[in-house]
């Protein structure tokens, strides 16, 4: 293929995630001289049925990105999902767009199937098509690549340290701030009665956003979740609004109980920035040193402002590594380490339970499209894991559900992380719990039908004998785990009564549990479902 003539109109492709003008696709666009695609099409929105709350922010972020880009004088070609011209899919609108063009550029995608399917577009088109690393992120995944080759644990903690001294984030020299690195152990403090919550920011939608609105609840109606009220910021000025409400008002006591969970509290002090991080609304580093800032000056403290920072420049940075290193493997989404085969249970759509902590969860994560990490770890993410609920399921389910869940950070989050399937490559012990952990984290057990002191019986919580039941189905694998050894020993101490009375229960317990049937699996609960309720926020205005 011959090499185009660099100022030749070139075609941008901006996808959905990308909505930042600095990307690298869009570094180098010259104005009145090439064009960007933008598409709201099928394939994107419905290849698992996303969350309507979650469609609707990407669609009308991306009009208002659209928007932002041509009052800075760019030439862009949008198409809306409901343009009888609409082709369905992203290659079928570049195709749709190319006459004229010499190139195609657009930045790497998220997800490995779009990866792959991009790969075949030069080929297939008949034009060079240059796919550019995304510049957004700190740490490139060849730059991840090289730091793991050789490595044999790819241990968060050393690569969270790099990055701390690559960005200069909470350094003193070359030492960290306050002589350590973690401040982890300061973050974990349950809740604490009466407590003030900050209530976090809402933004009415604008004709444009409603535009938007109207269109989800027409053509989306089979999703998951509850449309309105709908408060997302889709602009990168509100998203910004948000992100200093949350340096003002939350930052400063978001260390102390990033952990916890509280009925009827969905936000607590958590930031609600990642879904604006992770569709370019916001840019992380920039993000990060102003949390650095917020602590300089005194207004928070260090424990809160190194929490946050690791989350974004360590965890988030450090989980897309993982995925794009397993994902040249093979599919790290079909991984299977502990071969859990039950069906995901029904309650993960209906929120129909009479366990109050999951029942409380589900019904927020409807509502909000939101939960924060620990309710998705050691709620949802732990109940799959000692029920043995099929990995590839409860991806499906995460990717689906939640407004931030792009494949690149939620398929290590849930087969590493939450469900151990990838057999400890990024997390070096199972995340599993009794109901004792979700007791001291939350006042989810007060009033709870089950007793979380009871580990067999009429009373006992769920939580207790299927955590008891998961260490025995694995015992083996576990008492070669040091991190494992405790609870193994533990198992074995209990007698053979106690043990066959657990493993029982288990089974029962499981055996009552409704499957999501297949017809609405990665969609809306079906028809008569019931849901419980959690506390909205206030109305958009």
């Amino acid at each position: 293929m011959t090499h185009p003539d660099q100022n030749a109109p070139r075609l941008t492709l901006v996808l959905g995630d990308q909505l930042s003008p600095t990307v690298s696709s869009l570094v180098d666009a010259v104005p009145g001289r090439d064009t960007i695609v933008m598409a709201e099409v099928a394939a994107e929105a419905a290849y698992v049925k996303h969350h309507v709350k979650k469609i609707a922010l990407v669609f009308a972020a991306m009009r208002h990105f659209a928007h932002e880009l041509q009052a800075a004088g760019h030439r862009v070609r949008y198409v809306r999902l409901d343009d009888p011209l609409n082709s369905g899919t992203l290659a079928g609108e570049v195709a749709r767009a190319l006459p004229g063009h010499a190139r195609v550029v657009v930045t790497e995608p998220g997800e490995a199937r779009l990866s792959r399917e991009m790969s075949g577009w030069e080929a297939d088109l008949g034009v060079p098509v240059e796919i550019r690393a995304d510049s957004r992120f700190l740490c490139s995944i060849a730059d991840f690549r090289r730091w793991a080759d050789g490595r044999r644990e790819l241990r968060l903690e050393w690569f969270y340290r790099d990055m701390r001294r690559k960005t200069g984030l909470l350094m003193d020299g070359d030492a960290p701030e306050g002589g350590q690195w973690n401040y982890d152990h300061d973050n974990r403090k349950p809740p604490k009665a009466g407590t003030r919550v900050p209530r976090p920011p809402v933004f009415a939608p604008n004709p444009a956003t409603r535009e938007v609105l109207d269109l989800v609840a027409r053509r989306f109606a089979g999703h998951f979740g509850r449309l309105e009220p709908f408060g997302f910021a889709v602009t990168r000025a509100d998203a910004e609004r948000a992100r200093d409400w949350f340096l003002a008002h939350a930052l400063p006591r978001f260390g102390d109980w990033q952990d916890a969970m509280v009925q009827g509290e969905p936000f607590l002090w958590h930031s609600l920035l990642s879904p604006y991080l992770n569709l370019g609304l916001l840019d992380p580093l920039d993000l990060c040193r102003r949390v650095e800032a917020e602590y300089r000056a005194g207004r928070a403290p260090l424990n809160a402002a190194e929490g946050f920072i690791r989350q974004v420049i360590g965890w988030r940075e450090y989980v897309r590594g993982v995925y794009w290193l397993m994902t040249e493997k093979g599919d790290y989404t079909r991984l299977n380490a502990l071969d859990a085969r039950q069906p995901l249970p029904a309650f993960y759509w209906t929120g129909d339970t009479t366990m109050a902590c999951l029942s409380e969860v589900v019904g927020q994560t409807r509502d909000h499209a939101y939960a924060h990490h620990i309710q998705r770890l050691m709620i949802t993410g732990n109940f799959a894991l000692i029920a043995g609920v099929d990995p590839h399921a409860v991806h499906e389910w995460y990717l689906s559900v939640y407004a931030d869940a792009y494949e690149w950070v939620e398929a290590p989050n849930t087969i590493g992380m939450s469900l151990f399937a990838d057999g400890g490559v990024l997390a070096s012990k199972p995340y599993a719990a009794s109901a004792n952990y979700i007791r001291k984290m939350s006042n989810y057990c007060d009033g709870c039908r089950y007793d979380p002191g009871e580990r067999t019986g009429a009373r006992a919580c769920p939580f207790n004998f299927l955590y008891w039941d998961f260490i025995a189905r694995h015992e083996s694998r576990f008492a070669a785990n040091p991190r494992m050894a405790f609870p193994v020993k533990a198992w074995r101490r209990f007698s053979a009564g106690e043990q066959a009375a657990i493993r029982a229960e288990a089974k029962a317990f499981l055996d009552t549990l409704a499957p999501a049937d297949a017809s609405w699996t990665i969609s809306s609960p079906p028809p008569g479902a019931r849901l419980r309720t959690s506390r909205a926020p206030p109305e958009a205005g």
